[in-house]
């Protein structure tokens, strides 16, 4: 093993691997800030330019693009709320109010720290526990998949505000609806399509999120002109906006809650089909709970935990990705799934044999994953003042920017005229939904993880001849969704355990 990781510390310094990853990691954040334009595409297009390379340094190079794309993803998604990579929405949650509020270059501070602090600490791990790690993976089945994606959804709670639970779970069951949508992958039925031919693949994410997040929040600023006073207070924030500086309290919020994001990013990233966003809500969730009444209060409003949470974790998800990619063979994601197309094509078969029999391959993989980490942070923070400036732009322009830039990158997924009449459509609901103060994240949290809860269900409910049996007769699977349940309804019946232990309290004072 010491032998491998020395062979892949010097394949991944030579100079070549070094600037592939330095271009990679470039190329990726570019890719990552604008809307529309996420890893996956961003990878195909590498794998053409990656055919005449050594396949260390083809993947060294697909790997350097995968992770600048999910760092430069936050970026719009703090700037514009408009989270173009999945793994970024929630970072949008706390890090737009921040950028609103002039602390734009604080929230992109923030980010830039968070996620070189979860890929650093998620790229230690894989290079201590990758090969045991792959057991673990292994260990899990279609039904302990199913119970994830459940305690996935329960971090719904997280996003409803005081005396909104029932409104965000409404939005959440809209979500898992909108996921039904399409041609059924196990049975080749279309569903719910009204006959469209246009809505036999189903309704993209990218449209989805544009329209929801970036599209409506365009059209609420035109519909909710601000006042004199407003105007007046965002003048003033906007002189800030490059400001970097974190105060000392800032980073005692930031420390512990990397620490948690890391291990629990890293953990979901292992896990096949898990991946970056699961680790991202499942994060933003855990710190909701975690931060208590006060503080717990500021999620959603810019709080620093809220948005340091979500960006460690989705890192460090990406490195943790590449566990069953390199040791199984199993792709832990879109992105990684290209990755594997291109390891193939090199003639390289991933699997347990991987690190014995491709050591350069696998140990360089991995340690040029810290490296750009580090290129990430170099390349970014300088850079953050000049981003944050997008901000002093006046709306007049930023915003018919965002209309432009959502719509346009929807419309180069597909090439398809449909998609940007659906998103309008799916814009206008958001904007009536929002004035009504329903909750637009636990909508696109259900219909993330719709798709992937019904096709592990099937998978159980066949593997266990249609008996629904699975859920409390395998131990891990009744475990995790225990720990769903008791995230869901602990908060929802603490207002009536509260009232009932103040009555019991009066009532022995009035005995006594």
């Amino acid at each position: 093993m010491l032998e491998g990781i020395f062979s892949g510390v010097s394949t991944a310094l030579s100079p070549i691997n070094l600037m592939m990853v330095t271009v990679g990691c470039f190329v990726g954040t570019f890719i990552g800030m604008l809307p529309g334009l996420g890893p996956i595409s961003a990878i195909a297009l590498m794998i053409p330019i990656t055919y005449g390379f050594d396949p260390a340094t083809g993947l060294i190079l697909m790997a350097g693009v995968y992770y600048g794309a999910i760092f430069g993803g936050s970026t719009s998604s703090i700037l514009i709320n408009a989270p173009g990579v999945a793994g970024t929405v929630a970072t949008a949650f706390d890090g737009y109010p921040l950028a609103r509020s002039g602390q734009a270059g604080k929230a992109l501070a923030i980010a830039a720290y968070s996620s070189f602090s979860g890929g650093t600490i998620a790229a230690i791990f894989l290079l201590v526990a990758a090969p045991s790690l792959a057991t673990v993976s292994l260990a899990f089945q279609s039904t302990d998949y199913f119970a994830l994606m459940v305690l996935g959804l329960t971090a719904v709670a997280a996003f409803a505000g005081k005396g909104n639970i029932v409104k965000a779970l409404v939005m959440t069951v809209l979500g898992l609806m909108i996921s039904t949508v399409g041609t059924d992958q196990t049975q080749g039925v279309q569903r719910f399509t009204m006959g469209m031919i246009d809505l036999t693949d189903g309704v993209s994410f990218l449209l989805l999120a544009m329209a929801t997040f970036a599209l409506s929040e365009a059209l609420m600023q035109v519909l909710k002109p601000k006042s004199d006073a407003d105007r007046k207070r965002e003048m003033e924030a906007q002189k800030n906006l490059g400001s970097m500086k974190l105060t000392s309290e800032d980073k005692r919020e930031m420390v512990p809650v990397i620490g948690r994001s890391s291990v629990l990013g890293f953990i979901i990233g292992v896990l096949p089909g898990a991946g970056a966003t699961i680790a991202s809500f499942l994060a933003y969730g855990m710190e909701q709970r975690l931060a208590g009444p006060i503080k717990g209060k500021l999620f959603g409003k810019g709080s620093v935990r809220g948005l340091s949470a979500p960006e460690t974790a989705n890192n460090a998800a990406c490195s943790g990705s590449f566990v069953p990619l390199l040791t199984l063979g199993i792709p832990g994601s879109g992105t990684t799934a290209i990755m594997l197309g291109a390891l193939i094509s090199y003639g390289i078969q991933p699997g347990p044999r991987l690190f014995v029999d491709n050591p350069g391959v696998f140990w360089s993989v991995i340690i040029s994953m810290y490296i750009g980490n580090v290129v990430l942070l170099i390349l970014n923070l300088p850079l953050i003042p000049y981003i944050a400036r997008i901000l002093a732009i006046p709306g007049t322009v930023l915003i018919p920017m965002i209309l432009f830039f959502s719509l346009i990158g929807v419309y180069f997924v597909s090439f398809n005229t449909f998609d940007i009449q659906l998103m309008v459509i799916f814009a206008v609901a958001a904007v009536g939904l929002r004035l009504l103060e329903f909750p637009m994240a636990p909508m696109l949290l259900g219909f993330i993880l719709g798709g992937m809860m019904e096709e592990n269900l099937r998978r159980a409910l066949i593997i266990n001849n249609d008996s629904w049996s699975f859920l409390w007769e395998r131990p891990l699977t009744f475990s995790i969704l225990i720990i769903a349940a008791a995230i869901l309804f602990v908060p929802m019946l603490m207002p009536y355990i509260s009232r009932l232990l103040k009555r019991r309290q009066e009532a022995a004072g009035e005995g006594g």
